[in-house]
Order: C-alpha cells, then structure tokens, then sequence
C-alpha cells in the first residue's frame, strides 16, 4: 500500500488538530497503508526560524516527504490562516517537494468564519508545490473535537462522517482498502 505522511501543523502538544490527525491515521492504517506522523512542533525552533536547510531535522523531514505517496496536512486556523509553524516548515522544503503526491488537507478552528482558510490559504501553497491531486479537504470545529483526559478522542457524529468520507476518497486515490461502514 501507500505511504502516507501525516502533518500536524499545531504548536500545541495539546491540540485538537494534533489528536485528530493521530485519529485519523489509525483508519488509513486499518485501510493497509503505513502512516509516518510528522509533528512540526517537534522540529527545533531554531532550525525552522533561522532557515536552515541542512539541519538534520529539516533534512530528514524533506527524506519524509520525498518517500511520501500521499499527504495529510492539518492545521489549527488562526488569523484565517494555516499555522506559522507550518509555514516555516513547507518554507523550507524544496519548491517541488510535493509533486506526484495525493495531498488531503484539513484544518481546525473555533468559528466557521475560517472554513475557507483551506481552499484560499493551504491549497494554493499546496498546489504550488507541484501535489498532482490535492482531495478536497475539510473543516472542523473546535467545539466538534473533544479530547478526554486519557488520551482517547471524541468527534461529533456530523463531523464523523464527514471525515471519514474525505479519509475514505483519500485512501482510495492512494489504492487502500476500504473498511465496511460498521468499522468507521
């Protein structure tokens, strides 16, 4: 099956959009494909801030990304944006580092005012990396999320269905399996 990066944008050990993805890829695992997770927070500050293209962080996350088939991208939204770390990191990736990849980007945040941060912020910068097919993304709200004390994740039904529906058409642009609907 395919190999799959997951990208957590989120500066926040914490974050919603961090135990979103985490969740999200157990599914496209399910599905046969290996999930590699990628959080940008965990790349040294000062190698994302000070530019600096050899840094073995930033060196191994391109090594990721180049293995990559497909790509999963989310980010919390602020200021109607995708995250600063996020943009520090495809910043200093090769211009081209996402040709011939099946990119799905999603996103998080605390009003519907941002859910077009997708289509009008990541998926330009997405595309200008050469994704050969970026799968329509989505949103979610924060209040739709919930992440109880030992870890374990809840996401509202509405918001369920529609990831899985946007995970599935992933997974299947990448060739995986599909699970019966009882699994999801």
């Amino acid at each position: 099956m395919a190999i799959v990066l997951s990208v957590s944008g989120s500066p926040s050990a914490s974050s919603r959009t961090n135990h979103l993805l985490r969740h999200l890829d157990r599914r496209l695992l399910a599905q046969g494909h290996e999930v590699i997770p990628l959080d940008v927070r965990a790349i040294p500050a000062e190698a994302l801030l000070g530019a600096d293209f050899r840094h073995p962080a930033i060196v191994e996350a391109t090594e990721l990304f180049a293995r990559a088939d497909g790509v999963v991208v989310g980010t919390p939204v602020y200021k109607a944006s995708y995250s600063g770390v996020l943009k520090a990191l495809l910043d200093l990736l090769p211009q081209y580092a996402l040709t011939g990849k099946t990119v799905l980007p999603l996103a998080t945040g605390g009003s519907t005012a941002h859910v077009l941060a997708i289509d009008y912020a990541l998926r330009p910068v997405l595309n200008s990396m050469g994704a050969a097919h970026i799968v329509q993304g989505w949103f979610t709200l924060d209040k739709d999320i919930t992440v109880h004390e030992d870890g374990s994740l809840s996401v509202a039904p509405a918001a369920t269905e529609a990831l899985t529906d946007v995970v599935d058409r992933f997974s299947a642009v990448l060739g995986g399996t599909p699970l019966l609907a009882a699994a999801s």
